[in-house]
């Protein structure tokens, strides 16, 4: 078996694409902030694709962390000179693997700050991109403004040339660049986030200006942050994955990744200093991709919160269990069809009815075995942002909402901490102590959960939803979570 690496790569297996390129020639144009398994599956996949037809070279990607957990993507990478296996998983058991190569460095900030802030300054720098997950943009769910009190925060407006955050670090960057006269770089968000592109403005502005209002001002008027919208169902590796790549490749790979087919990319083509051709390669460049993204994240997205707690306390533990039970795939649909599809615009080129029935195939993938635990974490990041403005909406305009408010009760009994058998539930969320301690007040005070109004904001006043949210959550202890899918299907 061939550990991976650039001296490996002549004896892989026939059957493993690799790099036609010659690594050597490329050079770094793009920053990565949070390098994990979704941006090596999606946005440095494509940019491997326009490498691979002799493009794109002077566009290499360096990634950077900044969280003690990216230690080990370091290491992961550094060791493979920052190669690693993609393996694309069809439905039917086709695995098809091939190494993606441009990513070409890696950096942990805190082992030297003042490399990266140089490395960022740089004129060959003209992206950076992001996923930094939803709830590493620092704002309050219900006001949407930064929150200037988080401590790394305080720490980095103190010390702002030692900076420990990636709004931080971007800002004194930028600061660098401002002074020795550089064009900025485009910051390009790829984040679950409505507005993405929209939200990182806000948010690095609100920063910069905390820090120094005249570099705030000259960051809002002079970067872009496009919108953008992403799509891959990429799990978490594991340890079965890595053992499988190697039995079936030849390739001993430290952290590679696996995706369904499904791929696809939006982008908003507004950039300060150019951009690699994504246009050949499939991003579908356009002027606004808001409908594009709230189709996303209102059926996509919401539907995997609206399948996870139910099928998590039904007794299921991997999505594709849930949509292949006939029932549930049904709720979904009703979800999709009576309370998604009525708050999105118009989607150009797009056949909403076949989006849909994609969906449900592609969460029914057996091979992907996305884990129901995986997309439970950290509800209190995603609720808030692609469930709850569904909600908003529908109660605004006379909708139906009794199948999101269920989806929110759903997950207030998830966050007890113990599914229907009793046995215990390893609750993934940054507020876990928060949300467990008030979901153990349930049944004795129904409404607690959705009384905490930095999550909901004013939900609980408005009686349509809290009368619908109870009802839901009494049936949940009452009949169980089957019995409360098949009455909200029968309604």
């Amino acid at each position: 078996m061939a550990s991976l690496n650039s001296a490996a790569l002549d004896q892989l297996d026939s059957s493993v694409a690799k790099p036609s390129y010659d690594r050597a020639q490329v050079t770094p144009g793009i920053v990565h902030f949070g390098v994990g398994g979704f941006h090596r599956a999606h946005q440095a996949m494509y940019l491997d694709d326009l490498m691979n037809r002799g493009e794109a070279l002077d566009w290499g990607i360096v990634g950077v962390g900044v969280m003690p957990g990216d230690r080990r993507m370091q290491v992961a990478l550094s060791a493979q000179d920052h190669l690693y296996t993609l393996v694309i998983k069809h439905p039917e058991g086709e695995y098809q693997a091939r190494v993606i190569g441009s990513i070409i460095d890696y950096r942990y900030a805190p082992d030297d700050i003042e490399g990266t802030l140089e490395l960022l300054a740089d004129p060959k720098i003209r992206i950076v991109s992001l996923t930094v997950t939803e709830g590493g943009y620092n704002f309050h769910h219900v006001t949407g403004e930064f929150d200037l009190g988080n401590a790394d925060v305080e720490h980095d407006l103190a010390s702002p040339k030692t900076p420990r955050t990636t709004f931080g670090i971007v800002a004194e960057a930028l600061a660098r660049r401002r002074e020795r006269g550089i064009e900025p770089f485009t910051v390009m968000s790829c984040d679950n986030i409505q507005g993405n592109g929209e939200v990182a403005h806000k948010m690095f502005v609100a920063y910069a200006r905390a820090r120094d209002v005249e570099l705030g001002d000259w960051i809002d008027a002079n970067v872009h942050f496009p919108n953008s919208m992403v799509d891959r169902i990429t799990p978490v590796t594991t340890d079965a994955d890595i053992e499988e790549i190697g039995s079936r490749f030849g390739i001993e790979d430290r952290w590679p990744v696996v995706c369904e087919p499904f791929t696809q990319w939006v982008l908003e083509d507004h950039f300060n200093a150019g951009r690699p051709a994504y246009d050949q390669v499939g991003v579908q460049l356009v002027e606004d991709v808001m409908p594009y993204e709230l189709m996303k994240l209102r059926l996509l997205n919401a539907s995997h919160q609206a399948l996870t707690y139910f099928g998590y306390l039904a007794g299921y533990r991997y999505a594709h269990e849930v949509c292949q039970d006939p029932l549930f795939v049904d709720f979904l649909l009703d979800y999709m069809n009576r309370e998604g599809t009525p708050t999105l615009r118009p989607v150009p080129g797009v056949d909403l009815d076949d989006y849909k029935r994609t969906l449900i195939a592609r969460f029914a993938n057996p091979e992907i075995k996305d884990t129901l635990a995986r997309l439970c974490a950290e509800s209190s990041d995603r609720i808030p942002k692609w469930l709850l403005p569904v909600i908003r909406e529908q109660l605004a305009q006379g909708g139906e909402i009794h199948r999101s408010a269920a989806v929110v009760a759903s997950w207030a009994r998830y966050a007890e901490g113990a599914d229907e058998q009793g046995e215990p539930i390893t609750v993934v969320d940054r507020l876990k102590d928060e949300l467990m301690a008030i979901a153990k007040r349930n049944r004795d005070q129904p409404t607690a959960f959705i009384e905490n109004r930095q999550l909901f904001g004013d939900l609980a006043d408005d009686e349509r939803f809290r009368s619908a949210y109870l009802d839901a959550l009494d049936r949940l202890y009452r009949d169980g979570a089957r019995a409360c899918v098949e009455h909200l299907v029968a309604s």
